[in-house]
């Protein structure tokens, strides 16, 4: 099962944890993080790559201001506590297997199986 990430995980906008994570930032009221969770739950399954989701289902989680989100679902890469990569969903669009696909090869880490 996948962890489970609250704000206070983070201290500003870093991820308190060492190594490489993967985190997306989901909200059950959103459809397309729906449709995205699954894709997502693929990468963790590899089990070459740390993941992890953030509930933005409350609208007054701090982490939507804390990393500046507008949309969901939206996937932060993090290293050693730092960011290094970030794909933002579309608005009415939301993310696919290829968008996600694509935003890990261009930070070099494992691509998801597919669901």
């Amino acid at each position: 099962m996948m962890e489970q990430l609250g704000a206070k995980d983070f201290e500003e906008r870093r991820l308190r944890r060492p190594g490489t994570w993967v985190v997306a930032y989901l909200a059950d009221w959103c459809p397309f993080c729906r449709a995205f969770r699954p894709l997502f739950a693929g990468l963790d399954a590899s089990g070459r790559l740390a993941c992890a989701v953030a509930d933005l289902s409350d609208t007054e989680n701090p982490l939507w201001d804390d990393f500046g989100i507008n949309v969901v679902p939206t996937v932060i890469a993090f290293r050693n506590g730092d960011v290094i990569g970030r794909l933002d969903g579309v608005a009415m669009v939301g993310l696919d297997a290829q968008d996600l696909a694509g935003f890990l090869a261009t930070l070099g880490l494992p691509a998801p199986r597919p669901p």
